[in-house]
């Protein structure tokens, strides 16, 4: 049993919420630095079903915890990363599936960053997305972030979406 707190808006039906584990001695469930000061996790945040949320977090939990056995976290605690991406494609005009990812972004550890870039780049495509690419509609969308492709993705943080796709669509025109 571990206390987290969830990442509020990001829930993802009723089976699957984000949640950031925090160490049971943090005064608060925000306060992040007290539980890496004591080496607690740098996991950021995780994937967790619903059904194993047992409520609001009582004190008396604590003594089932990792830490007050004097343990460290599991490497595999039972959670995938909640990491998103933002998928850019070009599909035939006439909706098949034939088409390819013109830009793929991420990570994005936070849904907001996400949802920010997404409005960006629908704004930026507006009007345009049947000439960008010749015979092609594009259009952007989220995705799961499988870090097992990174290299496949431009990361998003501290770079301007629309630059991205504006050099990916000149890297497909040339």
């Amino acid at each position: 049993m571990e206390r987290a707190h969830t990442r509020p808006g990001d829930d993802h039906g009723p089976d699957l919420i984000a949640v950031a584990l925090v160490h049971p001695d943090t005064p608060h469930a925000s306060a992040y630095l007290h539980g890496r000061q004591l080496g607690y996790t740098e996991r950021g945040w995780l994937r967790c079903k619903t059904s194993a949320i047992l409520g609001f977090w009582q004190p008396g939990y604590a003594m089932l915890t990792h830490a007050a056995a004097g343990l460290a976290l599991p490497d595999d605690v039972g959670m995938e990363l909640a990491h998103y991406a933002l998928h850019i494609e070009a599909r035939k005009r006439d909706d098949s599936l034939d088409g390819f990812t013109l830009l793929r972004l991420s990570p994005y550890t936070q849904t907001r960053h996400a949802q920010q870039d997404y409005d960006r780049l629908t704004a930026a495509l507006d009007g345009r997305e049947t000439t960008l690419v010749p015979g092609r509609r594009v259009s952007a969308g989220f995705g799961p972030f499988d870090v097992s492709d990174h290299q496949l993705f431009a990361d998003p943080y501290e770079a301007d979406a629309v630059a991205f796709l504006d050099a990916a669509v000149a890297g497909v025109s040339t």
